[in-house]
């Protein structure tokens, strides 16, 4: 049954914690765009797109945003209660901080599992729409960057150098236009100078060249006939095709194999698939090593290499006739190379499917490993902020940066770890819940017996006693 308590503190978190969860969200999704900002910047894309990304970006970061976002609420709400005395008045009253909490640990947990939802049901479509959408955006060329003094070659079938250009950046000076074309013939274009702008349908690029030449050279290059012609203008028209520039979608389904843009229930299938590695490579290995090794068929089972123990048996060099050492000798080498090759394809195969099954693992440690998150800040947030007691977004944030920052940075390392093989997967994966839980744990038990952690006059005294214990006990001066 609900009680005006788990009321109160429910309406006291609800508006911090919905504060903090758009801040967050901002602020990631800022930091996304300041990592793609040149990519991105320049190339013409519609309000439409731009708002396709940003939803896309939006809905990838939403598991990261709920742990920042529920351990500064819970911060920022113990931390009001007991800046205002609302919290020592209810302690006063025999309410414990854990019964204190449990309302706040009940709507923890249905974020956590809101989390885990979203994770694994919307976050794959997120990724598979935001890496086709990043595909296109990033191999589209900008339209019209044609810098002074660098060569351009980003107009198809032409290499641009200018050698000036004005302040209005559509006066060009000193133009030399080269012609690419699959001939070894040497066209080119010089102009003193000119005029550039793209049309007002957007799909060329005019030059408009003044006093110059073109140069042209006609026939086959290896054939003494050859022509060279040079035509001399006073005006010249020009036009760069765009087409190339244009956004195209790419399909979905390019990007659908990989680990990130699958739910829990298809990454099982997949891990199951990959899980029998090592029997599969052996099979394959004995297969494909059996034709390199022909004396491999002739192997007994019951072989068994022993040391040879008669001084009287030859070697086996000199139980080869000398006409046949050299046949013999090709022969052996030839099938050794051929062995080392294919053990080299299958040791590059076996390590890429070991990888695509750690990358499988990872992910689906993944679906939990942030919802798990939640609980965990949350159980750090909260008596924290009946510790420090202090409200607003100051002190509060502050902590919340330091222990979000740990959180971030041992789940990085630990990803990292174990997308190198250094740990196995679940160490890795886990590791920044199995160190914060500890401090959550510490944390809780102070808050429970009033402690004075983190107030600065109680290391004020103890540093004053520490300095008047040393000064004591120093010999006095004679």
């Amino acid at each position: 049954m609900i009680k005006k308590l788990d009321l109160l503190i429910i309406k006291a978190f609800v508006g911090p914690f919905l504060a903090t969860f758009l801040i967050s969200l901002f602020v990631l999704v800022m930091q996304f765009f300041w990592l793609w900002i040149d990519d991105i910047v320049g190339k013409g894309f519609d309000f439409f797109t731009i708002m396709r990304l940003v939803s896309a970006v939006a809905a990838t970061i939403v598991p990261l945003a709920l742990p920042l976002s529920l351990l500064l609420s819970s911060i920022m709400t113990f931390g009001n209660l007991g800046e205002s005395f609302e919290l020592v008045a209810i302690k006063s009253a025999g309410i414990s901080l854990l019964r204190f909490m449990r309302p706040l640990f009940i709507v923890a947990v249905l974020i956590s599992g809101v989390a885990f939802l979203f994770e694994n049901n919307i976050i794959p479509y997120a990724n598979l729409k935001l890496d086709a959408l990043k595909w296109d955006m990033v191999a589209t060329k900008p339209a019209f960057d044609i810098k002074e003094g660098q060569f351009y070659d980003k107009l198809e079938g032409y290499v641009i150098k200018l050698g000036k250009k004005d302040k209005d950046d559509s006066t060009i000076r000193d133009v030399i236009i080269y012609e690419r074309n699959f001939g070894l013939q040497d066209n080119l274009m010089t102009a003193q100078s000119g005029v550039m702008r793209v049309t007002p349908d957007k799909r060329f690029i005019e030059f408009k060249l003044r006093n110059g030449w073109r140069y042209e050279e006609q026939g086959n290059r290896y054939d003494p006939n050859t022509q060279f012609i040079r035509v001399g203008f006073k005006e010249y028209k020009k036009l760069f095709d765009l087409s190339s520039f244009t956004m195209n979608k790419t399909e979905d389904s390019l990007f659908r194999y990989s680990p990130k843009m699958l739910s829990v229930r298809q990454l099982d299938i997949a891990i199951d698939s990959l899980g029998n590695v090592d029997s599969f490579f052996y099979a394959r290995s004995e297969r494909e090593l059996r034709g390199a090794l022909s004396f491999v068929r002739y192997r007994d089972s019951a072989w068994q290499t022993k040391p040879l123990k008669d001084s009287n048996v030859a070697s086996f060099e000199a139980m080869i006739p000398t006409i046949n050492k050299i046949v013999v000798y090709d022969r052996a080498l030839s099938q050794v190379n051929n062995a080392k090759s294919n053990i080299s394809l299958l040791a590059s195969d076996y390590k890429d499917r070991e990888n695509s099954l750690r990358s499988h693992w990872i992910e689906w440690n993944r679906k939990f490993t942030l919802s798990v998150a939640c609980l965990v800040l949350f159980v750090i947030g909260a008596p924290l902020g009946s510790i420090i007691r202090k409200g607003g977004l100051g002190t509060p944030l502050l902590f919340a940066i330091i222990f979000f920052v740990l959180f971030h940075l041992l789940n990085t390392f630990g990803e990292k770890a174990a997308k190198s093989g250094a740990v196995n997967v679940f160490s890795g994966m886990w590791l920044s819940t199995v160190v914060l839980i500890p401090i959550g744990i510490f944390l809780t038990v102070k808050a429970m017996h009033d402690s004075q952690l983190f107030n600065k006059e109680v290391y004020y005294r103890l540093f004053k006693k520490l300095r008047h214990l040393f000064t004591t006990s120093l010999p006095a001066k004679k």
